[in-house]
């Protein structure tokens, strides 16, 4: 009896020994929780309507909840070294040359994930060496870069910090011109600043700011820093990602521009889950259909996008596609402008076959077409 009663105290001991140096050396061994690499939990608001519940109080309820998960994003980049500042005769010639200082942004962000994840904009932390975000309660992290996606100007960056704040997403999708919104971020590095104003316009297209735009337009003063910030209604439920204003001061003059939230979850997803965005190309070029065209075709005018150009053994030659083709719906969706088609066909599948409802001078037909992969273009020169 006492032997056994020693070789189990020996086992207890060894096990308690390994236990020990996994839980040092390989904690992760240990941690049972789920990936958190293909979900991102996220809070969603349970009412889609912009109906305020805050009563009297005005907007402070909604500034209240949507504040703390608002957060300033400081980036900085190392100043370029000169190649020749340590050559003698450099010196010589043109003298010491004066230090250059490191490049130094500001934005802001929002915590969309007890996980930490965080939108915000591409441009806000493009070619950052790092990045600090600074939480409304004073709390610091520095943050890694998930993803970026330029061609609708969204970043997402994760911070390892516990006890995160984190904004309720609403429906982008239920927002009406007139409805209230705030803007919260973090303008000119002043702190935290929430402005209102109203929706001004929806859909906002052809602006050249992103490949592809679905703004909405908001009169709420935007500034710099504001970007990557959250547009909330009055309930505090996330609606866009503020990004760019109209300006011919610098400031905010009641034009402001914001990604609707169907968008940036949906680039935040596809980041997440797979490290990119990954979009359907078919090879046309599109053309606006005016309303004489749309007249000859006999079709309502802005019912359809007409292709003036066709890439050779691309997926919508290979389905019959060609020059002069009038495209009125991809995968059942109606489209009316160029920027309608290119949302509505990069929404699309690489490999998985879709309809697509064409208008010809000789009548209607529908065509299968089998969309490829759309490559990411060069990214643009900063203006």
């Amino acid at each position: 009896m006492k032997r056994l009663w020693l070789v189990f105290a020996q086992s207890v001991t060894v096990l308690l020994a390994a236990f020990f140096v996994v839980a040092t050396l390989k904690p992760q061994w240990l941690d049972r929780r789920p990936a958190l690499t293909t979900v991102v939990p996220v809070l969603e608001s349970a009412n889609p309507t912009n109906v305020s519940s805050l009563g009297a109080t005005g907007f402070s309820g909604a500034a209240r909840a949507a504040s703390p998960a608002v957060v300033s994003i400081n980036t900085s980049k190392a100043a370029a070294n000169n190649l020749h500042s340590g050559d003698p005769w450099f010196r010589f010639f043109f003298g010491d040359q004066p230090q250059v200082q490191p490049q130094t942004g500001l934005g802001s962000g929002v915590i969309v994930s007890p996980a930490g994840y965080i939108l915000t904009n591409n441009h806000v932390i493009e070619e950052a060496d790092e990045i600090e975000v600074m939480l409304n309660d004073g709390r610091k992290g520095v943050a890694k870069v998930i993803g970026t996606d330029p061609e609708t100007d969204l970043a997402i960056l994760k911070i390892e910090l516990t006890d995160l704040p984190v904004i309720t997403l609403g429906n982008s999708d239920a927002l009406s011109i007139g409805d209230q919104v705030l803007a919260i971020g973090n303008p000119f590095g002043v702190g935290q600043t929430v402005t209102g104003g109203i929706v001004s316009a929806l859909g906002r297209t052809q602006l050249g700011i992103n490949t592809f735009e679905n703004f909405i337009q908001t009169d709420a003063a935007i500034n710099p820093g504001n970007s990557g910030g959250a547009l909330v209604d009055v309930n505090g439920h996330l609606m866009g990602i503020n990004t760019a204003i109209y300006s011919r001061s610098g400031g905010s003059m009641g034009i402001g521009f914001a990604i609707p939230t169907s968008t940036a979850r949906s680039v935040m997803e596809s980041i997440v889950r797979d490290g990119q965005v990954t979009r359907g190309w078919i090879g046309v070029e599109p053309q606006e259909l005016s309303p004489e065209l749309a007249e000859s075709f006999g079709i309502p005018a802005g019912s359809g996008v007409i292709i003036t150009g066709v890439l050779q053994n691309g997926p919508a030659a290979q389905a019959g596609i060609r020059p002069g083709d009038v495209i009125t719906k991809v995968a059942g969706r109606d489209v009316g402008t160029v920027a309608q088609l290119l949302s509505a066909v990069a929404a699309l599948s690489p490999g998985a076959p879709a309809t697509m409802d064409v208008v010809r001078r000789d009548g209607k037909t529908q065509l299968t077409v089998t969309p490829g992969r759309r490559t990411t273009p060069p990214r643009q020169q900063q203006r």
